[in-house]
Parts: C-alpha cells; sequence; structure tokens
C-alpha cells in the first residue's frame, strides 16, 4: 500500500514539473501541430508548426510566443526569391533577449521548400535560438548533406502571398544594422497568437 502512495505521489510531481517547465512543451501539450498567427504591417500569416518532427525547434518557438516576444519585431532580413528573416530585432535594431541555443534538427526530412518555416542561425550548426525566416524559394542548398542544414519546423497555410510581398519591397545596406538586404520601410510583426486546437 506504501509503495502504491509513493508511486502515486511520484506520478503527481513528475506531471506538476512537467507543467511547470516553460522550455515550450507546456504550450498546447497535445497538439502535434500547433497553429500561429502573425499579424503584421503587410498582413496576416497562419503558419502550422511541426512538433513531430521538430519537437526541440517547435518548443523553442512556442515558448518566444508564450511570452509576447516577438510582438514588435522587424523583418530586418529581405533576400528576393531566397528568405525573408525576423525575429531578433525591434523597428530601432536593438536585439531582444534570447533564450539559451537549441539543437539543429535540419535531419528531420522536413526541406527548405517555398513558404517554410525554418530557424535562422551563425555558421555553427547549434546556434539557433528567436530568429526565423520563410522561405520564398525551393531552397535545397540550405537542406542538410555532407553539412548540417536549417531546420525547418513548419509551412504557411495562410498569408503565403504576404511573405511573397515581403519578399520584393525595397532594401538596403544598414549602418545601424551592419548588414545589406535590410527593407527601407520597416516590416514589422505586431503580433503572434497561438491559435485554438481544432
Amino acid at each position: 500500500m506504501i509503495r502504491l502512495l509513493i508511486a502515486a505521489l511520484l506520478l503527481v510531481t513528475a506531471s506538476v514539473a512537467a507543467k511547470d517547465k516553460q522550455d515550450g512543451s507546456h504550450v498546447q501539450p497535445d497538439n502535434y501541430y500547433p497553429r500561429v498567427k502573425m499579424e503584421t504591417t503587410m498582413g496576416d500569416i497562419v503558419v502550422e508548426l511541426d512538433r513531430r518532427r521538430a519537437p526541440i525547434t517547435v518548443n523553442n518557438f512556442l515558448r518566444y510566443v508564450d511570452k509576447q516576444a516577438f510582438n514588435g519585431t522587424i523583418f530586418h532580413r529581405v533576400v528576393p526569391g531566397f528568405v525573408v528573416q525576423g525575429g531578433g530585432y525591434t523597428p530601432e535594431f536593438d536585439e531582444k533577449s534570447k533564450f539559451p541555443e537549441i539543437f539543429n534538427e535540419s535531419g528531420n526530412g522536413l526541406k527548405n521548400e517555398i513558404h517554410t518555416i525554418a530557424m535562422a542561425r551563425q555558421n555553427d550548426p547549434h546556434t539557433a535560438n528567436r530568429q526565423f525566416f520563410f522561405n520564398v524559394n525551393n531552397n535545397t542548398s540550405l537542406d542538410p548533406g555532407r553539412e548540417w542544414g536549417y531546420a525547418v519546423f513548419g509551412m504557411i497555410v495562410e498569408g503565403g502571398d504576404i511573405v511573397d510581398k515581403m519578399s520584393e519591397v525595397e532594401t538596403e545596406y544598414s549602418l545601424r544594422l551592419n548588414a545589406p538586404n535590410v527593407p527601407v520601410e520597416p516590416i514589422i510583426l505586431e503580433k503572434v497568437t497561438l491559435l485554438p486546437p481544432f
């Protein structure tokens, strides 16, 4: 009887600990394909995330959504026919705080195809944290081969035309960011909302 009570207590404790985790796994934990709505100054985008193929990446992304940490950021890098990247800077080009870097899940079978969402990173493969990008072409060069690729973790289900329009805006070299391909007129990610499961 005592053993049963101890086992039950351990189960309850483990369950509470899992709920207290703030790594994103607590956000719709039973939903393998959560959806988020991105409200931008150019229109709305709905993205379906793939937690089955990219659990670490999706949980990481969802914890930023849960903390409203993407709200008020910009799409700071736009390369026509390639990518639209954002999630890391304010309109004043101040870098936003970030959680620790995550493991690269680029070998999950998802490809950098048009209208997918993937994690941006530095040269080191395991340096992704908060910046993401939309593929606006079939970018096979970003898929893994002999080297690590860029981890795809979802796809656009509404608003692909909005992202296509983003990819065509006028860009310039930004002295403040010390980078090319920065939109002349800021594209602001005003709000990211987790949609109810269906």
